[in-house]
């Protein structure tokens, strides 16, 4: 899967998509370092560990740089940039009962906002697997013989 590279000065308004999804009672807001277990078992339980992994880096950070989706309180999804290399996007993830409502592009849209508040004018989504999905939400590029990325030697 190859990486890809988004144009932060080229991004949509944030603030009409979060109200947007508030009227659905979707809630994207950034995680609270005191959130971490909470957010951390969400990923693992409904996603994977290694995941888990780099979001919980993010939690680390201040400000953190991890946004969720809550409803009814609940975590429904994920996003975090900076968790495993500078400027970079990812992991993000969406549980499946909350796909296609818009929450994902929410989630990568704030990250991409958190990048290009930090002063970055490119960001990196590593080892994206749905292209078409990002090319459409944040309008990325893949960057020519980018993969395996750096992921090229994964512990199994």
């Amino acid at each position: 899967m190859p990486d890809l590279l988004v144009n932060l000065l080229e991004l949509d308004p944030l603030e009409p998509e979060l109200a947007e999804l508030a009227q659905q009672q979707i809630i994207i807001r950034r995680a609270q370092p005191f959130e971490l277990t909470k957010v951390c078992s969400f990923i693992e339980d409904t996603f994977s560990l290694s995941w888990a992994d780099e979001i919980s880096v993010g939690l680390g950070h201040q400000p953190v740089s991890v946004y969720i989706a809550t409803m009814d309180r609940e975590v429904v999804g994920f996003a975090g940039y900076e968790c495993t290399r500078r400027s970079f996007f990812g992991p993000m993830g969406v549980s499946p009962a909350m796909q296609g409502k818009g929450v994902g592009r929410v989630l990568v849209l704030a990250c991409m906002w958190g990048l290009r508040e930090m002063g970055y004018v490119y960001g990196i989504i590593g080892h994206a697997g749905p292209v078409e999905f990002y090319e459409k939400a944040v309008g990325a590029m893949v960057i020519p013989d980018s993969d395996p990325s750096i992921y090229v030697d994964l512990l199994k």
